[in-house]
């Protein structure tokens, strides 16, 4: 919302050479009055601008010259040096324009004059051109003359003959230029534009200038230049080095100059169609013709030049009215047949993107035709043709392409294809809506799955053309089906604008038939009622994306609808409706409003307040348990569609509220979403501040009738200020010690928006508040510690907002903390925990920009520091202090190299030297590229280099190891150690691996030699101790070395890419601009070279990588021509020494092939995009030839590296569509490697095959591995992926015919998994052409056969694959043919791999039947019936007789799936199974089955459990069917529940409780439609016997959930009775189990103990007595469930209890637990809400409001029986907790348990002092750490709610003795505080951050505490002698003045 300022537009002056200067001056006349004089003034000035004015003079002085009737020689000299002005201006030069457009109101006495001028200039230019370069300047000024410039055209029609020959030499130069410099990207592409712009000129020519009258003379030399141009464009277009730019307009001027040259005119059409049909009779064209075009004229013209000329027909060609006659129909319709043929063949993406174009263009041209066509083109051309036909196809199979562009043209094709059928049919004079062809395609689009994003345009389009009555006649829903897929993302935008294109043409079609207004409340019936729906009742993501999109779109389209929605959402609030985890209707309510005020249906938020919500609803939206309805509420607050609109009191109030609770939030989205609208708030106040300025500054006696001013201007100005003031009180009050990384990303963010959007003001701008006035030195200090946090987000929030303060803000007066703080960054950059140096690095540029650096450092300048004034953070002042930093950071690293050479080990142990290079990176990284300091740069470049490599050298050897990750034993004892040297000595840079044994660097640096540097290096010791910092031992692990040695590479590789991006490069080496040397360039690039193709640690070559990226494209960027040229060798030198396979090769051939893959995309991904990628191509030639299969064994490392590669190829994203033409030949690679007898190529295809797959298909988005978003029609597979049609279908064969052999033998084939994974993936779509060539169907049979497959996981792949090759009405039929195979029960010969396969596949095509739209279809209930009938002809299948259990458990599986489908009355009220009988056979398989008769099986039998699941699935279903049918007719169940529970088998048991758990939740949760059956009466007993002898964990678990569902009053009272214990004894049992269990049985038995406790307590007043012995118990068991460190089950049942029991023991008016008990059970609920996980806290907040809302609390808080947030709720908690101490009347024993949770009693203080003392590190702390809770905001809101208790309790602790205690630990505490802060070093905050912050708590409680203590003695803290913080000495380590202390 903020003003965006206008980029000002740059004119540069017009000047004129120094005979014209002279020419002026000596005819400008002395008064100066003129054209001469007006022109002299003019080209004197310098500024452009200015001279625009004087260049407007310019013809009204000639008009007044006119008057006098003649044109004097100064005129005619003046004349002609306008021409000359105007032909050396450049063609952007604004002022060529405005001269162009003065001089077309040229007095007419003039033109001849000025024409002549103009010709005699250009004529000048066109002799004197010679420079080939400047060519591109000469044909722009003959564009420019063409372009709206009478003047010029004239010129250049007098010298058509010049200029077109002088067009003709110089495409002829410039393309022979541009041949000889192939290689050359920067100047090639240069050229090409030139080219492309002399081709254009060459067009307009043609078509703009009258001189063409003359072409029949065949010797005129305007002629010749014709033909010799026609010869130069049929050139181009054939040829594929230019870009398709080019030859796409070499194609328009092709077909534009045979236009213009051929005659006779009628004759053109038939020409073009043979030279697009390759049929042209030389005989009959003539010869000019076949000179120019010969290449044209033949039969192998190149897809794409055959593509340009269909391109340059439909344009160039006049199509209106058929003005072509017969001829050009005919040519309309050989174009089309043309462009489907170029469909079939071109792949290439820009070229399929040129085709899509053409073809709309054709369908653009086709309608212009057919307006004033012959009937017969109109046959051809109507919906029922086959050109629509196959433009339907063509839009089917390419609405789905990855490519926007080309999903766009489809829709234009498909509403064209709509048009021509309108024409085609007008003269019919048929209803458009009721013609067949329109239904059709209507209903094949309705049929179609939603998932498919072309269905929404069309639909879209079809809306446009019939209306919205038909699509809603045909189906009714459409509205709620699209509004169900709004979840999905990528599916959002085209759902929203179908659904805005369908009521917008629904309310114009509802309007133009109504009398009165009832057509709205059809329309809101329609279209917003399902809206409501989804607001209240959607999922997250549905909901978001409706208000996101549809919501807007509907609100605009009518406005009225919003008072509507309102009401029934108003009504919905207060009738509580919203589960537990959705938005409900308050969410619903704020998010429309948030809408209609942004969107400007509000006026503003105060009258909707008023009007539409209350301000108590605004406040409970701003702390709704939901974080979407906090956000919505809060962008009512802020959004506004006016920027200026004053923001009220109430807004501002409800925005405080806001942020104190709403800071510490986990979702980044959601904190970005804060961010951005408190944003726009501050945006609105800065705007509507300006506003209230200027009405104060009118001093307008009278007030305004807007609401701008209902109150005077001065008060709403002051009312912002202090609004600000008090938010930033509040962010900062949020940096607190230990506040959350949540809380500090949101408040910095917030600080640094403020910053911004109120500048500091300069000269008469005022702002009404300045970020700067509300920061004190403390809140600087603040600012400073939030640099130390281990989030580097934090670190860069405070940066970035540190620098936005103002220069002199921050004075550094005392040097020696000044000296401190340096130390401090140094020390920290060579810590070995890795974001130190992070810390390190901002602290130092920090330095550096406020020109803070100790004075003890300007010894590393030679230089004098250039004068600056106070706090001015010059270029040459950063400059210079970054020169200084990086100096003093060398000269440490240089010394720690030296001594990493002696000891590796002592280096990552004591000062790994990763961080001193992060910081030079850093300071680089800031640094402006124009430098002053050349000279004292250049040794500093030299030097960094030197060391980079030499500290490469040191630990490249472990990077470059077999094993990077263990090369150092993680234990110290004496037997490791003895091993030590042995592995030491392997990787010192004597290995084969060093690069540098061989490497000559920096030959001019003599002290450094790297030849003998690995040969220097000594021994490491042995031990692993090392001795630390500070003289401790510590033990150096593996992973120590690794990270400092890896870290080492990556900060290496990042700074030289920076160097190589950020300095710039000396040409020559004695130039004296540019810091790099071609040689350094050179270097840098074999380092990265080196380290990529050999590095074995992810890490180091991940990083290099990213360097190497950089280096790459400024080579590429290079005018260089050997750097540009590198990267070119580097990939041909590694190509070759991968295909060479040389076993002394340094490649590493595992891992993935490790860098090898990120070299080569490096070199790759850089080359220029809008080239021809040659580099690409070579490479993936090379490539997939190395990939493909060979009998050379020597082949197997190069196929692998090759595979690595293409998959790294394949995933790069920078790639996008240029990779899609190989993804064929990789697929076939992949494909064809899995066949391999080598591993290592099995699995390198098996990764390029995941790859492939996720490029063809997309990502997967959900859980179900073949989901509909990540499949498309076989016929848009095939049709992008041609190749692979005959490839698949014959590997799938050689798959079926070896599957399964006659000998029964095992016969694997590999790459069946890969096929059917491929073709699983695929599906037919209504849309897919009946004939196509590409037909899915020959696949079917293979994929049968492949179902014979001895292997298991094939035969499920098969039939998983076969469903989506199986059209959705085909189904039954294939099914039936399934089952007709098998075999009979009479048969004896068969096989049950055979039958296996075969129903799997009847399962999964029954199953997909099933799920289909149709299924409450008569047609598909007749089908399934059918189906049954053949199903029970093969029903012996399911029985004994089939000793296979795997093939009945599959056969039982099918019948399941029936009885589920047809298990519905038909329309005589009989199910259709039981018309069938299928419920008697289903019957007789149980009764038959082991079920009943027991189990004969004495061991385990293949397919067992899965036959148990089966039948036991089979069982309950035909237990429900007879239940359901219990009142009609008495019969008895197959089998019993109990006898099914009994089974010895846990499968069945667990399966049978699942199905009762369903029902007894539902009828719990009331969700039952008739409650329980009577089959499930009194079955209590029954599952207390299963309880006490189920030993089956899970089965267990699932007795217990029942049982907690069930009412304990049912089943209680049967213990005695069943279980033989008394209901307090059966208690005991279960709180037993809670106790010793594993997590999930513990977490049941809690809630079943708890669920029976408040049942006794409800109950009367002697079953509470029997249970209260065991209170206690249960008390300890919730208090041990809500540890942090158990499963988040545990804590959630904890909740969950304590929400259940909250009546009863939290806030019952007369306890019945002691009040210890009480308390710590508050204290745990306090501990839940502080979880770092979302859903305890959640929970935990049940329990708050719980509690809230019982009669004796309701009144504690304004949001009792409001769903609240965790961070509220936390705040409400202990107000509910003070409250009930007073009505409890127990403050006097509750308090000083308070007070005790205020001080942190229990809180181990000694861990502050060890930690303190504590000097060992280590690389990474393994504690649990909470992230979220925020220890200071629990003893804020603590403090908050005790004092305002003891403030407004007349209550006195009559005896203070009972606090001495508190008051006591209390000054121990600040006593030893006191004492810890001095053992910190100077910079503890820095260096010491945790301890320091750990103290910090500790301080702030202790205070808090000792001031409530003295409250209460009555002397209100300031006669007490409590710590301050400026006792501390924390306060002392400042860096200015000492901190102010924050209150509590």
């Amino acid at each position: 919302m903020g003003v965006k300022k206008k980029k000002e537009t740059q004119v540069t002056s017009l000047t004129v050479c120094h005979q014209d200067l002279e020419t002026l001056r000596s005819l400008a006349d002395v008064e100066g009055k003129n054209l001469a004089s007006l022109l002299l003034h003019c080209v004197q000035l310098t500024d452009g601008v200015s001279q625009i004015h004087y260049v407007k003079q310019i013809v009204p002085l000639l008009e007044k010259a006119n008057k006098n009737g003649k044109c004097d020689p100064t005129i005619r000299s003046c004349l002609d040096i306008l021409a000359g002005i105007y032909l050396s201006l450049n063609l952007k030069n604004p002022l060529k324009k405005v001269l162009a457009s003065s001089l077309n109101d040229l007095p007419e006495f003039f033109l001849t004059e000025a024409t002549q001028s103009f010709t005699s200039r250009l004529q000048e230019e066109l002799n004197t051109t010679t420079d080939l370069y400047s060519y591109r300047k000469v044909i722009d000024n003959i564009s420019s003359c063409m372009e709206n410039f009478d003047l010029g055209r004239s010129s250049v029609n007098n010298l058509l003959e010049n200029v077109l020959h002088y067009l003709q030499k110089s495409l002829i130069e410039i393309s022979e230029e541009n041949r000889k410099l192939a290689g050359n990207h920067i100047v090639q592409t240069q050229l090409m534009n030139d080219l492309l712009v002399g081709i254009r000129v060459s067009v307009m020519l043609v078509q703009k200038v009258q001189g063409f009258q003359r072409l029949h003379l065949k010797s005129s030399p305007t002629w010749q230049s014709m033909c010799g141009l026609l010869s130069i464009f049929t050139k181009f277009l054939s040829d594929d080095d230019l870009l398709q730019t080019i030859q796409s307009t070499s194609g328009l001027a092709v077909i534009l100059f045979i236009k213009a040259m051929f005659h006779p005119p009628e004759k053109i059409p038939d020409l073009i169609s043979s030279l697009l049909l390759r049929s042209v009779d030389h005989t009959s064209i003539p010869e000019w013709l076949l000179n120019c075009c010969r290449s044209l004229c033949c039969a192998d013209v190149s897809q794409s030049a055959l593509l340009f000329l269909c391109q340059g027909t439909l344009t160039m060609l006049d199509w209106q009215d058929g003005r072509m006659g017969p001829s050009g129909e005919a040519l309309l319709l050989d174009t089309v047949r043309v462009l489907f043929t170029l469909s079939s063949q071109i792949k290439e993406s820009t070229l399929e993107m040129f085709l899509s174009r053409i073809l709309a263009s054709w369908t653009n041209s086709a309608i212009q035709v057919l307006e004033s066509s012959s009937p017969s083109l109109k046959d051809r051309l109507n919906g029922n043709s086959d050109v629509v036909r196959r433009l339907l196809e063509y839009v089917y199979t390419h609405w789905e392409h990855p490519l926007d562009a080309l999903r766009h043209q489809t829709k234009t094709i498909f509403r064209n294809i709509l048009q021509m059928h309108q024409l085609a049919l007008e003269e019919s004079g048929s209803d458009l809506a009721a013609d067949g062809f329109i239904f059709q395609l209507t209903e094949s689009l309705l049929r179609l799955e939603w998932h498919s994003k072309g269905k929404y345009t069309c639909l879209g389009c079809l809306v446009d053309y019939i209306g919205i009555e038909h699509i809603l006649a045909l189906a009714k829903t459409i509205p709620s089906q699209i509004l169900e897929v709004m979840g999905d993302q990528s599916l959002v935008p085209y759902a929203s604008d179908l659904l805005e294109t369908m009521f917008k043409s629904h309310k114009s079609c509802l309007k133009s038939q109504a009398v009165d207004s009832t057509w709205i409340d059809k329309w809101h019936e329609t279209w917003v009622s399902p809206l409501l729906f989804i607001l209240c009742e959607g999922n997250l993501d549905q909901k978001s994306y409706v208000i996101d999109y549809y919501l807007p779109k509907l609100l605009n389209c009518n406005p009225e609808s919003l008072s509507y929605m309102v009401e029934i959402l108003q009504t919905s609030a207060d009738a509580k409706i919203g589960s537990y985890d959705s938005r409900g209707a308050l969410g619903a309510l704020m998010a429309c409003l948030r809408t209609a005020r942004a969107h400007g249906h509000l006026q503003s938020a105060t009258d909707a307040w008023r009007d539409l919500v209350s301000s108590a609803r605004i406040k409970q939206g701003l702390i709704h348990q939901h974080c979407q309805v906090r956000i919505d509420t809060l962008g009512l607050l802020c959004e506004s569609n006016r920027s200026t609109e004053i923001v009220s009191t109430e807004e501002m109030e409800c925005i405080q509220f806001f942020i104190t609770y709403n800071l510490n939030s986990q979702s980044p989205g959601v904190r970005q979403q804060i961010c951005s609208l408190l944003k726009k708030l501050f945006c609105r106040i800065q705007e509507s501040s300006q506003v209230l300025y200027k009405l104060e500054q009118s001093k307008s006696k009278h007030e305004p009738e807007n609401e701008l001013t209902r109150q005077h201007p001065s008060v709403s100005l002051q009312q912002y200020k202090n609004f600000m003031s008090s938010i930033c009180n509040s962010l900062f009050e949020a940096l607190f010690p230990g506040s959350s990384y949540p809380t500090r990303f949101s408040a910095l963010t917030i600080l640094g928006s403020i910053a911004e959007v109120f500048p500091v003001p300069e000269g008469r701008v005022q702002t009404v508040y300045q970020l700067s006035h509300d920061i004190d030195v403390g809140r600087f200090q603040t600012l400073m510690e939030c640099l130390t946090g281990t989030f580097e987000e934090v670190k860069i929030l405070a940066f970035d907002l540190l620098m936005k303060l103002p220069k002199t803000f921050v004075q550094f007066q005392d040097s020696e903390k000044l000296q401190g703080l340096f130390q401090a960054a140094l020390e920290l950059s060579t810590s070995t925990k890795p974001y130190d140096c992070v810390t390190a690095s901002y602290l130092l540029n920090f330095l550096i920009w406020q020109n803070a650096l100790p004075s003890s450092l300007s010894a590393y300048l030679k230089t004098q520091r250039v004068a600056c004034g106070d706090g001015d953070k010059s270029a040459a002042l950063v400059e210079s202090n970054t020169l200084i930093v990086i100096k003093c950071l060398l000269e440490n690293l240089e010394e720690e190299v030296s001594r990493a050479e002696n000891s590796l080990l002592q280096a990552a142990a004591s000062f790994p030297m990763y961080g001193r290079v992060h910081c030079i990176t850093g300071a680089l990284r800031k640094l402006a590229l124009n430098l002053q300091l050349v000279s004292e740069w250049r040794p500093v470049v030299e030097k960094l280099l030197v060391t980079s490599y030499r500290l490469s050298a040191v630990v490249s050897p472990v990077i470059q190891s077999f094993s990077p990750e263990g090369l150092i034993p993680m234990d110290t004892d004496a037997e490791s150690a003895s091993r030590l040297q042995t592995i030491l000595n392997e990787i010192q840079p004597r290995d084969t691996n060093d690069y540098f044994n061989r490497a000559k660097i920096l030959k001019e640096c003599d002290s450094f030699d790297l030849e003998d540097l690995s040969a220097s290096v000594p021994n490491i010791d042995t031990s692993a101790e090392i001795k630390g910092k500070e003289g401790k031992t510590c033990d150096v692990t593996a992973q120590m070395v690794l990270v400092c040695c890896w870290r080492s590479m990556k900060e290496v590789a990042l700074l030289l890419g920076s160097l190589c991006q950020l300095l710039p490069m000396r040409s020559v080496p004695e130039s004296p601009d540019g810091l790099l040397t071609v040689e350094q360039v050179k270097e840098i690039g074999d380092y990265f070279k080196q380290h990529l193709l050999q590095s074995r640690h992810r890490g180091a070559f991940e990083l290099a990588y990213t360097g190497f990226v950089k280096l790459t494209e400024i080579l590429n960027r290079c005018p260089n021509l050997s750097l540009q040229k590198l990267p070119e060798e580097w990939l041909w030198n590694v190509l070759e020494e991968i295909r060479c396979s040389d076993p002394s090769s340094k490649l590493c051939a595992t891992r993935r092939s490790a860098g090898i893959p990120f070299y080569i995309q490096a070199l790759l991904a850089s080359e220029p995009k809008k080239g021809k990628m040659d580099l690409l191509k070579i490479t993936m030639k090379e490539l997939i030839s190395l990939a493909g299969p060979t009998d050379d064994s020597q082949s197997t490392v190069p196929k692998v590296h090759a595979l690595n590669i293409l998959r790294a190829l394949f995933r790069d994203t920078r790639l996008g569509e240029i990779i899609i033409p190989y993804i064929a030949d990789g697929a076939k690679a992949a494909i064809l490697g899995f066949t391999s007898p080598v591993w290592a190529v099995r699995n390198s295809s098996t990764l390029l095959f995941s790859t492939l797959i996720t490029r063809i298909f997309g990502v997967k988005r959900g859980k179900d591995e073949l989901s509909k978003k990540n499949r498309m029609t076989g016929s848009e597979f095939f049709s992008r992926f041609p190749e692979l049609y005959p490839f698949l279908l014959k590997q799938l064969e050689t798959v079926a015919n070896t599957v399964d052999s006659d000998t029964g033998e095992l016969n694997h084939h590999p790459s069946m998994f890969l096929l059917l994974l491929v073709l699983g993936r695929l599906y037919p779509s209504p849309m897919d052409g009946t004939c196509s060539a590409l037909s899915m169907a020959p696949f079917i049979p293979f994929i049968m056969r492949c179902g014979c497959s001895p292997v298991y996981r094939s035969r499920e792949m098969a039939a998983r694959a076969l469903v989506p090759f199986v059209m959705m009405d085909e189904i039954p039929d294939t099914i039936r043919t399934l089952l007709a195979k098998l075999p009979d029960c009479t048969d004896r010969c068969f096989r049950q791999n055979h039958i296996h396969g075969t129903l799997l596949q009847v399962f999964h095509l029954l199953q997909a039947f099933s799920d289909s739209k149709y299924r409450m279809n008569t047609y598909f209930q007749q089908e399934l019936a059918d189906v049954a009938v053949c199903t029970k002809a093969k029903i012996w299948l399911a029985k004994r007789q089939n000793p296979c259990l795997v093939t009945r458990a599959v056969y039982i599986d099918i019948l399941f799936l029936l009885t589920c489908c047809l298990d519905k009355p038909s329309k005589d009220n009989q199910p259709v199974l039981e018309h069938l009988g299928f419920w008697e056979e289903v019957r007789r398989i149980i009764l038959e089955s082991e079920l009943i008769t027991g189990f004969p099986y004495t061991f385990t039998v293949p397919g067992l459990p899965q036959y148990l699941q089966s039948l036991t699935k089979l069982a309950v279903a035909a237990v429900w069917a007879v239940a359901a049918q219990a009142g009609e007719q008495a019969r008895d169940v197959p089998i019993s529940f109990s006898r099914l529970l009994e089974s010895s088998f846990p499968e069945v048991r667990l399966l049978t409780l699942e199905a009762l758990l369903e029902r007894f939740s539902a009828a719990a949760s009331g969700l039952g439609e008739k409650g329980l059956p009577p089959l499930l009466w009194n079955m209590g007993g029954t599952f207390l016997i299963l309880a006490m002898k189920e030993s089956h964990p899970e089965c267990l678990c699932k007795i217990l959930k029942i049982l907690h569902c069930m009412d304990p009053s049912e089943w209680l009272p049967q213990t005695e009775r069943c279980v033989h214990l008394t209901p307090k004894e059966f208690l005991i049992w279960t709180m037993d189990i809670a106790s010793n269990e594993r997590s999930e049985i513990q977490s049941e038995a809690l809630r079943l103990a708890s669920k029976v406790i408040a049942h006794h307590m409800q109950t009367c007043e002697e079953t509470r007595d029997l249970v209260a012995p065991n209170l206690k118990q249960w008390v300890q068991l919730v208090l041990s469930s809500c540890g942090d460190h158990l499963p988040t089950e545990s804590r959630l049942a904890a909740a969950e209890v304590l929400t259940s029991t909250a009546p009863f023991f939290l806030t019952n008016p007369h306890p019945i637990l002691g009040l210890q008990d009480t308390l710590a059970l508050w204290k745990r609920v306090l501990t839940l809400l502080q979880s770092e996980e979302q859903v305890i806290r959640d929970a935990a907040t049940e329990t708050v409001m719980t509690a809230m809302s019982q009669e004796n609390t309701c009144q504690s808080t304004e949001f009792a029986f409001c769903r609240v947030d965790a961070s509220i709720a936390l705040d409400l908690a202990l107000a509910v907790l003070c409250d009930l101490l007073q009505q409890w009347d127990q403050l006097a024993p509750g308090l000083p348990v308070l007070l005790g949770w205020l001080l942190g009693e229990g809180d181990d203080l000694t861990a502050c002092v060890e930690s303190v003392h504590q000097v060992e590190d280590y690389l990474f702390e393994k504690t649990e750490v909470n992230f979220w809770a925020e220890t200071l905001i629990f003893m804020k809101y603590l403090y908050k709610h005790l004092f305002r208790l003891l403030s407004k309790s007349s209550w006195r602790p009559l005896s203070p003795e009972r606090l001495c205690h508190l008051q006591r630990t209390a000054s121990e505490q600040c006593h030893l505080l006191s004492q810890l802060f001095r053992e910190l070093p100077p910079t503890a905050e820095f260096l010491k951050t945790v301890e320091f912050t750990r103290l910090r708590i500790r301080e702030e409680r202790a205070l808090a505490c000792l001031r409530l203590l003295a409250f209460l003695e009555g002397k209100e803290g300031e006669d007490t002698p409590v710590l301050r913080a400026l006792d501390s000495p924390a306060a002392v380590n400042q860096l200015t003045l000492p901190r102010t202390e924050t209150a509590c």
